[in-house]
């Protein structure tokens, strides 16, 4: 890139997952996804107490509190589309946001 030229992207669409899957594959998926996530706000949290251990942790805990009814209301989906024997699609496009 020249030196004049300026970078003016204001978004990026990745696609994380899209396709058809099996209730298993999808739970697997999902709940990877979902897991992976709350362990992040897990460490965050962490991280914050170590450099202050007055730091509030409310948060945090909110939102793996979240994350976790997050999670069971997909399991309990997932569990239906099972018993009716069909698979499940999943797009998952996370959009990327340039914020001053």
């Amino acid at each position: 890139m020249e030196a004049n030229q300026t970078l003016t992207t204001k978004n990026k669409k990745v696609k994380l997952v899209d396709g058809e899957f099996t209730p298993t594959q999808a739970s697997d998926i999902l709940n990877a996804l979902i897991d992976q996530k709350i362990n992040y706000h897990k460490i965050e949290n962490l991280q914050h107490w170590e450099q202050n251990h007055n730091n509030d942790s409310k948060p945090f805990i909110t939102r793996i509190q979240a994350l976790e009814k997050e999670k069971e209301a997909v399991d309990r989906y997932i569990s239906e589309i099972r018993k009716e024997g069909k698979k499940i699609s999943i797009n998952g496009i996370i959009t990327l946001n340039s914020i001053d």
